[in-house]
This record gives C-alpha cells, sequence and structure tokens, in this order.
C-alpha cells in the first residue's frame, strides 16, 4: 500500500482559550491535488504550519512523506515547497537575485531557464526591486520561489491572492502542470471556482474541524440539484408525490410552472415529465461555492 503524502491524525492546537484545530484528522495521497476549503479564520494556515513543524499542535500525531517533522523538520522542509499566506521578501532584492540564492540552498534542481520561463509566464519584471512591486507581482516571486526545490510536495497557502483572473488562470495551469509531473499539491483557498477547477478532492474546515473531505465532483453531484419546468397545460401536483427525491419548492397560479428540488438521481423525474407536453426544463446543477455555503449556515439557515 503506498504511504500518504500526508497524514493528520487528532490534531488539536490551543492559542491560549482559542481552540484552532478540533481533533483534525486527514490523509493526502502521492500525486492528487488537494484543495482546503474555509474562510478565514477556519484554520487552514494553523494546519500548514503544524504540518512544516513550524508550530506545534498541542496534541496529535503528524508524517509528511513518511517524515515526522517534529522529530526531522529540516528534512521535511527540504522536500516541500511552501508559498505562506503571510509572504515576506527581502524588499532590496530583485526577483532574479532573491530566486538565485534560493535555488543555490535549494541545490540547483530546477533549471534556470526554466525558472525564467515560469517569470515569464507570470508576467514577472525579474530585475526590479521587491519593495517597489506590486502585492500582485509579490505573490509571482512567492509561487516562483515554491517552485525552485523540484520537490515531492507542495504546500500552497492562497496561491493566487492578489492577482488579476487571467493570471489566477495561469497560476491555476501551472500548478496542474505541475501535479501531472507526479507533485502532490496541497493548496488552501477560499475561492471556490478556483479549486473546482483543478482539486481532485477537496476538505472544508469550519472552526478547525473537518467537517467533509470528497472527490470534488461526487461532492457537488451529491448536493441537491434545481429542476425549472415549464408545461404547455396545467399539471398537478400530486404527479410527482411518488418521487421521493423530489421536493416542489414554487408552482405558479396556473400550475404551468413548477420549481423543483431534486437530490441524487434524475431518472425518476425524466420519466414523469415525459408523461406531459413539456415546453421548456431549466437545470441547474450546484456549483462547488453552494455546496460549501451549506456547511456554513449557523442555527438560523444564514450563511
Amino acid at each position: 500500500m503506498t504511504e500518504a503524502a500526508i497524514l493528520l491524525n487528532k490534531i488539536h492546537k490551543y492559542y491560549g482559550k482559542v481552540h484552532a484545530l478540533r481533533g483534525l484528522n486527514l490523509e493526502v495521497q502521492p500525486g492528487e491535488v488537494f484543495g482546503f476549503l474555509g474562510p478565514n479564520g477556519a484554520g487552514k494556515t494553523t494546519t500548514i504550519r503544524c504540518m512544516l513543524d513550524l508550530i506545534r499542535p498541542n496534541q496529535g500525531s503528524i508524517m509528511v512523506l513518511g517524515i515526522d517533522p517534529q522529530k526531522s523538520p529540516q528534512l521535511v522542509k527540504a522536500q516541500v515547497g511552501y508559498l505562506p499566506g503571510d509572504l515576506s521578501l527581502e524588499g532590496d532584492f530583485t526577483p532574479r537575485k532573491l530566486l538565485k540564492y534560493l535555488r543555490r540552498l535549494r541545490g540547483d534542481k530546477r533549471s534556470w531557464e526554466d525558472l525564467l520561463e515560469l517569470a515569464e509566464r507570470l508576467e514577472l519584471s525579474m530585475d526590479q526591486k521587491i519593495e517597489t512591486l506590486s502585492q500582485g507581482n509579490r505573490q509571482k516571486v512567492g509561487l516562483l520561489q515554491s517552485f525552485i526545490g523540484q520537490v515531492p510536495l507542495m504546500m500552497l497557502d492562497e496561491p493566487t491572492l492578489g492577482l488579476d483572473p487571467l493570471m489566477k488562470q495561469e497560476v491555476l495551469n501551472i500548478i496542474r502542470e505541475e501535479a501531472n509531473r507526479g507533485t502532490t499539491i496541497f493548496f488552501s483557498s477560499h475561492i471556490l471556482s478556483e479549486v473546482q477547477k483543478i482539486a481532485d478532492r477537496v476538505g472544508i474546515i469550519r472552526k478547525g474541524a473537518l467537517v467533509e473531505i470528497a472527490q470534488t465532483d461526487d461532492l457537488i453531484n451529491r448536493a441537491l440539484t434545481r429542476a425549472v419546468v415549464q408545461f404547455a397545460e396545467p399539471v398537478p401536483e400530486s404527479s410527482f408525490e411518488h418521487l421521493g427525491n423530489i421536493n416542489i419548492l414554487r408552482i405558479n397560479d396556473d400550475r404551468r410552472s413548477f420549481t423543483l428540488e431534486v437530490a441524487g438521481e434524475m431518472d425518476g423525474l425524466i420519466k414523469t415529465l415525459a408523461q406531459y407536453p413539456v415546453r421548456d426544463l431549466a437545470i441547474h446543477r450546484p456549483s462547488l461555492e453552494e455546496v460549501f455555503l451549506k456547511y456554513y449556515k449557523d442555527e438560523e439557515g444564514q450563511a
């Protein structure tokens, strides 16, 4: 059996009286792209820092690439490309000088030509002092330094922060290309459309606890589908009573328009609709964002 790239077992982390991580269990397999979802303050960054031994959990065990980071922190760091959420760079350096320096520290594993090609794709000026760069361009430098080591595992904390939409898409393309080479990608984000595009699996964290882990497509398909049906003639409400997975949300007064919520398979609904003259049928599949918000409703049902 293949050893997990990341294995967390009952991780607890306290900041004083604040219980930041609450018995976190997580397993990420080699080569997969894992999206770690949650709003600010949910525990995403704390989890990553514990895995890199930048902070230590109060309880529980962690294995990264088969290594205990508390026993061998330098060995773990040598095999992980890390983009922190609170990125801090030496302002007096240029990107060229900084990346050359970090590349030497990493052992020149990725060619300089490869890094220059990535910089060109990111439209990054390599010879301007970092202190004069915009937030988005500093983020590009941070991304490039995380790719230097050509390592088996990358941990990216909000990798597209501060980037414009076109550049976000290019970053996602680069991350997917790296995954296609066999690199395991663990990245946190609150931008759900991005996660939906590239993640094989997602974990949703809420108040320091994982509330769901699933294949991205399975998570979306498992959610409720909405169907709006327009009929050519009035249809009795009782037509749908035999379907246990259908909830009628709205019916127009003339009973020619129905808004339905479907749990699971559509087969029963389609066969029922075939008995009536249907003028129009609109199906709305939920996005990852809608699924995510379901896990972040309070007792009153408000997101």
